[in-house]
């Protein structure tokens, strides 16, 4: 349970900071296009190494996408997918565990 807790603390500060790099672009004028151009390849493949599985692979499809569509810089695309892994998916799976429970 401990390096779950480590992995967890540690995949929201790191998608925190790979957020804000993402976002930078909007903040520098005249590079913001070139710079999404290399990012996303490079935000996708962080975020397969973060999230395994197909939930990673999904989530690094869109974070590639994202990263490459004008406008779409905004989204906090690993923030997401943290609540998602951390807080969604685990409600509902200890919703199965209860239900099945015969207590």
């Amino acid at each position: 349970m401990s390096k779950e807790k480590d992995n967890k603390t540690r995949n929201l500060f790191l998608g925190l900071l790979l957020d804000a790099v993402g976002m930078a672009s909007y903040f520098i004028p005249g590079i913001g296009a070139f710079s999404d151009i290399i990012w996303a390849p490079i935000s996708a493949w962080i975020m397969t190494r973060m999230y395994k599985g197909k939930a990673g692979q999904t989530a690094g499809a869109i974070t590639f996408l994202e990263e490459l569509m004008p406008g779409l810089d905004i989204l906090p695309t690993f923030t997401i997918m943290w609540f998602y892994t951390y807080v969604f998916k685990n409600a509902k799976q200890k919703k199965k565990i209860i239900d099945i429970d015969p207590d």
